[in-house]
């Protein structure tokens, strides 16, 4: 089975920036999300399944710090989906 990945940018102002990185856990198939301030890049890091409360408590700490110094950022995230694989032949 394969997975399939697609990147997905979502602009936002900076109040809005841990609400919505929080939103895109919770979402569960998010991968990697990368924080940038124009074309530079402020904050990445990676989302991997089984990864809860007190593992995402520093980074989401550091995300509402950045928050209060970044006006007109953008996120960019990795999701994956399941893909289908073929379906098996009878014999």
């Amino acid at each position: 089975m394969e997975e399939r990945t697609w990147w997905e940018t979502i602009k936002v102002e900076g109040s809005e920036l841990l609400d919505k990185v929080k939103q895109l856990i919770h979402e569960g198939n998010v991968r990697r999300v990368v924080i940038k301030q124009e074309t530079r890049t402020v904050a990445e890091f990676p989302l991997t399944v089984g990864v809860v409360g007190t593992v995402l408590a520093p980074v989401l700490a550091a995300i509402g710090a950045l928050a209060a110094l970044l006006t007109d950022c953008s996120i960019e995230v990795e999701r994956v989906a399941p893909g289908t694989s073929a379906p098996a032949e009878k014999s």
